[in-house]
């Protein structure tokens, strides 16, 4: 799954300096289901409060599934997002998102939600081909 980068974007990375806002406009428009998905569980966070928000709804086909392991596993996009959103990410499994506030209130549930035990946890035989 690769990035839609626009002819004036590429032209800013070859000069070397390149405006995170269009960056992160070209993740928006290159991989819209991630970015709803994101966008969505920060809008959850802020509305509901508490430690964290995620998703546990399988994408919905491969291209869905492709974004947002494009969006999550490019340390680039991961934290322009997180930048843009104000939030840290985690992943777990193939549809697993969670958002986390930037404060240290969440770093024990991070943590858990990261930890080796809980992705052992969220495994199952319906996520093997994930």
């Amino acid at each position: 799954m690769s990035l839609d980068v626009s002819p004036a974007l590429l032209e800013q990375a070859e000069r070397g300096e390149v405006d995170e806002a269009a960056f992160v406009d070209c993740v928006r428009t290159s991989l819209p289901y991630a970015w709803e998905m994101i966008s969505s569980l920060v809008a959850q966070l802020k509305v509901d409060g508490g430690p964290f928000a995620d998703n546990q709804t399988p994408p919905p086909d491969e291209q869905a599934r492709g974004q947002l392991l494009r969006a999550l596993a490019s340390d680039a996009i991961r934290g322009a997002l997180q930048r843009h959103f104000g939030v840290r990410l985690a992943f777990q499994n193939c549809h697993r998102v969670a958002v986390f506030p930037l404060d240290a209130s969440a770093d024990e549930t991070l943590a858990r939600f990261t930890s080796v035990r809980n992705q052992l946890l969220n495994q199952s035989p319906e996520l093997r081909d994930c």
